[in-house]
């Protein structure tokens, strides 16, 4: 890591939520709500770029936790602004607390955990990942038969 980020560091983004952000079960839209599953991605992305200045060209940030109450409902077309800011920093792991807006107030609060890695090691480690998986993939199809 490259010095420079210290706690109290923080970023901001917005986003306009569009129908792609929407809740959808089983194909069908469930309601004209912003998801849980799209806000979690839109706070991965305010993280990840207060993070990204200081990575070395070998490292990348890898989310390890993420605690988030989403608490307000938003709906197509309205702006949030996600905040993220660190609160930790050790060894390789930082701690950003986040928060998300909508023109009515807070819609989310919590935490998201990145541990830096070294490119070559996440690498191999998905290399493992999609072996395996191939391998129980192979095994199941011949179980089947």
């Amino acid at each position: 890591m490259k010095p420079g980020l210290h706690s109290g560091h923080s970023t901001e983004k917005e986003v306009t939520v569009t129908r792609d952000m929407l809740a959808i079960f089983d194909g069908q839209d469930v309601n004209d709500l912003y998801a849980t599953s799209a806000l979690v991605h839109n706070i991965e992305q305010v993280c990840h770029s207060l993070i990204h200045p200081i990575l070395e060209s070998h490292e990348q940030a890898v989310t390890s936790y993420i605690e988030i109450s989403h608490l307000m409902l938003t709906v197509t077309g309205m702006k949030v602004r996600l905040k993220a800011t660190a609160v930790e920093i050790r060894d390789n792991k930082i701690v950003c607390e986040i928060e998300a807006h909508n023109m009515r107030g807070k819609i989310a609060k919590g935490t998201v955990t990145q541990v830096i890695v070294e490119k070559p090691w996440l690498d191999k480690k998905v290399k493992e990942m999609s072996i395996i998986n191939n391998l129980s993939s192979e095994n199941s199809y011949s179980t089947q038969s």
